[in-house]
């Protein structure tokens, strides 16, 4: 015998009786999810983040083991150590430089360079120390690779601290700014872990777009060093002094142009400064599009900043700027067409500015800011 159901009759209202507020299966699938994320809210949500910020922190821990490894191999293959480098070099890549206190900040920036150079010319004695026999250029890309390395050991170390911290405890709130600033963290991980290859070959990056610019108006002038791994020269545009400034190249250096500048404001007291360097775009920015501007175009700990901003006032010296917009991966990777075709037209407004708040007689110092590695004047 075949039965026949007929669900022509049939009504889900009635099935789940939402018709009728009384009825308990209907209060139970209402009732139950919200209990769950009253009392395990926090929780699901911790797990639902954790998976993503997980392969980021080993993203971070790949970049680091791959410039740690990177350095090392490119030490062996390519210079003579003296012994076996793994240990120095993990050594090296732990550093780490307390800023002096702040409570009272008067005075506190020659102490901050103090520190900061401090830490660089030990580094540069111990790279040194290394090796039997090793040339400047060799040095200072080492130095800059050990500074990719450490700053990636650093961000994986931060982010798995807070990452841990906020599991531990099944503490939400606490991994929300984590996963606020992650994308910003990774940001700055993929440009320093891309950076390696162009370190290691000596190649010009993105930053070293103002000493090539001031590099290529030395070309056929006198080199003198002025400070550690600075040089400048003397040159003459339209019946005015022009004096040139950046850093030794093509070492991998930035130089010191604080202490620079203040050597050659005395000595020449020039009328007019203008500094040219890179500078972060904002999104939706193009990649080397330039843009005019006052004050002490550079970057870094604030120490050279400070100097030149020191002098310029004590001198009544005004101060212009040029800066050419890239991302941070712009910034330290290998120099880009887009960038590098702005220089005749950062050139071109050099001379605008010159001409425009000068007189002939007068003299002029021009700044070229950034690292300047694969860059000679």
């Amino acid at each position: 015998m075949i039965c026949y159901v007929d669900f022509s009759n049939f009504s889900i209202d009635e099935f789940f009786g939402m018709s009728d507020d009384s009825n308990p299966l209907m209060m139970l699938i209402w009732i139950i999810p919200i209990i769950l994320f009253v009392f395990y809210g926090q929780r699901i949500q911790l797990i639902i983040t954790s998976s993503d910020i997980k392969k980021k922190i080993t993203e971070l821990e790949q970049f680091r083991n791959d410039s740690r490894n990177s350095l090392v191999e490119y030490v062996k293959k390519n210079l003579s150590p003296k012994d076996d480098v793994s240990q120095k070099i993990d050594r090296f890549i732990e550093y780490f430089t307390i800023m002096p206190i702040d409570v009272d900040p008067n005075g506190i920036i020659p102490k901050i360079d103090h520190f900061v150079r401090s830490r660089e010319d030990v580094t540069r004695k111990q790279v040194r120390s290394l090796f039997t026999d090793i040339d400047m250029m060799e040095v200072t890309k080492i130095q800059n690779l050990l500074e990719i390395a450490t700053t990636l050991q650093l961000l994986h170390k931060v982010v798995r601290h807070l990452f841990l911290t906020a599991k531990k405890q099944n503490n939400y709130p606490l991994i929300l700014p984590l996963q606020m600033i992650l994308p910003m963290i990774m940001e700055h991980a993929y440009a320093l872990n891309d950076a390696v290859p162009t370190f290691k070959h000596g190649q010009p990056i993105g930053d070293g777009i103002g000493p090539l610019i001031v590099g290529g108006m030395m070309l056929s002038t006198k080199k003198q060093n002025i400070e550690i791994e600075t040089v400048y020269s003397e040159s003459e545009l339209e019946g005015r002094k022009i004096i040139l400034l950046k850093a030794e190249g093509p070492y991998a250096t930035v130089g010191r142009p604080g202490k620079a500048t203040e050597k050659l404001v005395e000595k020449y007291k020039p009328n007019m400064m203008i500094m040219i360097d890179a500078s972060l775009k904002l999104e939706g920015e193009e990649t080397g599009s330039t843009a005019q501007g006052f004050g002490a175009a550079i970057g870094g700990i604030g120490t050279d900043r400070f100097m030149i901003e020191e002098i310029a006032t004590k001198q009544n010296i005004p101060i212009f700027s040029i800066i050419i917009k890239q991302s941070i991966n712009d910034a330290i990777s290998l120099l880009k067409k887009e960038i590098i075709d702005q220089v005749d037209d950062v050139k071109n407004q050099i001379h605008e500015m010159i001409n425009d708040n000068t007189n002939p007689n007068e003299t002029i110092l021009i700044i070229g800011v950034g690292n300047t590695i694969g860059v000679s004047q």
